[in-house]
């Protein structure tokens, strides 16, 4: 049981250090790939990635090869990310908290989103100009609205879109273009004036097409929330392992077996000997 630990450790953190290359290469992918529009999640995904990569590693030195400074920097990283996870968890399910959008009028299958439900934080960022930009081209460069490009009506009664589909290559459903070309004064929504049939206009500067970005941010950040809350309970269980191998490492630079007793001689106090010169004089008295 002496080195149950330690060898329980090693093997754990091989896997994670294994299981660190993809969690970066999807990183990495995330940050080149022209298919995807949400950075949200980018720079979060590297930092893990590295973050795990150089604390298995730590770990695994310092259990396999008894290298008790590089387990006590495991446990000491291993806590701050354990800490830095459970603050990650609980932020991203408040960010999270709120959207899902509205049913479409008319009985559609799709739903449309709106600015307005999301947290401000989000909204915030989503309307930072330079944000934005980038969003907007990646959203051009992706190609999402050219697979609308040959529906039919009945198609956009009885087929089903994805956020980003529903609030950035159309117009509100509630918009009555109709009675704005009759000249007729109708309340509408403003995105039913921002709209243009030109393909690389469309509804891009819309914020129902900013929301429709969110609602994907909203819906993969949730997922990783909950994945979250597994992986912390996991490393919790890695760190009180983490703690018996640190003991271990410890014990076995003193040199002595497991469950020696490692008390030694220690030099009496001085009334040590004052008693037992008073007892040696009783001695001889008598």
């Amino acid at each position: 049981m002496y080195r149950f630990s330690n060898t329980l450790i090693g093997f754990l953190n091989l896997f994670t250090l294994i299981a660190s290359i993809p969690i970066i290469g999807g990183g990495l992918w995330m940050a080149r790939s022209s298919t995807t529009c949400e950075s949200f999640l980018q720079t979060p995904l590297l930092v893990v990635g590295f973050v795990v990569l150089v604390v298995s590693l730590a770990g695994f030195i310092g259990a396999c090869f008894n290298v008790a400074w590089a387990l006590w920097v495991y446990l000491v990283v291993m806590l701050f990310l354990i800490a830095t996870l459970m603050g990650l968890t609980i932020f991203g399910f408040i960010v999270t908290a709120a959207g899902g959008g509205v049913e479409a009028p008319g009985g559609r299958v799709y739903r449309e989103y709106h600015l307005e439900q999301y947290s401000p934080w989000l909204r915030k960022r989503i309307k930072d100009p330079r944000y934005w930009l980038t969003i907007r081209s990646c959203l051009l460069g992706s190609k999402t609205c050219a697979q609308l490009a040959s529906w039919t009506p009945l198609d956009y009664l009885q087929r089903d879109m994805s956020p980003i589909q529903s609030g950035c290559c159309k117009p509100p459903t509630a918009c009555n273009y109709d009675m704005m070309a009759a000249g007729a004064m109708v309340s509408q929504d403003p995105d039913c004036y921002r709209w243009n049939n030109a393909p690389t206009l469309l509804c891009y500067e819309c914020d129902s097409c900013k929301a429709g970005v969110l609602e994907n941010v909203r819906r993969d950040w949730h997922k990783l929330s909950v994945l979250n809350v597994v992986v912390v309970i996991l490393l919790i269980g890695v760190y009180c392992v983490g703690c018996c191998a640190f003991r271990n490492t410890k014990r076995a630079e003193t040199d002595y077996p497991y469950g020696h007793n490692q008390m030694t001689k220690v030099r009496p106090r001085w009334d040590y000997y004052w008693w037992r010169w008073l007892h040696d004089k009783r001695e001889q008295l008598y």
